[in-house]
């Protein structure tokens, strides 16, 4: 068996002509560079990637101009540089993240069903609030006012707070059978 050299490795198969230029040089580099991370990475981190790697060539290694010398050393370094991606990746969990686009976001206003349901149960409170008495109307806005049972009692000028207690208990009593009575009569009944 032969061992392999350089010029083979610079060149799939031996069969690309030597580059002439370092644009062209770079140009190859950066294909094989994105072809090799790409076979164990995404396509767009890959070219990231390279684009990484050719600017450290750039910068560092600005001395070598053929490529032999620069491919063995842009492989030995993309190697690095997908190990730290990799780690990067998993360390802020982006491993398991799900494209934008495969997520389905709902929409935040009510559904047509639930804006009615919630429309015609305004309606039906609004009636019912209207139908009751003004001593549980005024008992409710105290309640809807964030007063305490005792500071009730006091707006009313009552001696005991049972008394709150008790109307309280028979307003929402009232309020409860006049929703009721009004969803009942709005629904239409099913004929058997």
């Amino acid at each position: 068996m032969e061992p392999i050299s350089a010029k083979s490795l610079a060149s799939p198969k031996g069969l690309d002509p030597p580059p002439s230029s370092r644009a062209e040089i770079l140009r190859q580099l950066r294909e094989r560079i994105v072809g090799f991370a790409a076979s164990r990475m995404q396509r767009d981190a890959a070219e990231d990637l390279a684009q990484e790697v050719l600017i450290l060539l750039h910068e560092k290694y600005g001395h070598l101009d053929r490529l032999e010398d620069l491919l063995p050393l842009s492989l030995k370094i993309v190697r690095f540089k997908m190990l730290a991606y990799r780690r990067k990746v998993r360390r802020h969990g982006e491993y398991a993240q799900v494209s934008v686009d495969e997520i389905q976001i709902p929409d935040g206003g009510a559904d047509p069903l639930t804006a009615m349901e919630q429309r015609e149960t305004r309606e039906r409170l609004m009636a019912a609030i209207a139908a009751m008495g003004e001593r549980c109307r005024k008992l409710l806005a105290l309640k809807l006012e964030g007063k305490s049972f005792a500071e009730i009692q006091i707006a009313f000028g009552v001696s005991s707070i049972n008394t709150i207690y008790t109307w309280d208990f028979r307003c929402r009593q009232n309020l409860i059978e006049s929703m009721d009575a009004a969803r009942e009569k709005s629904t239409p009944e099913k004929t058997g």
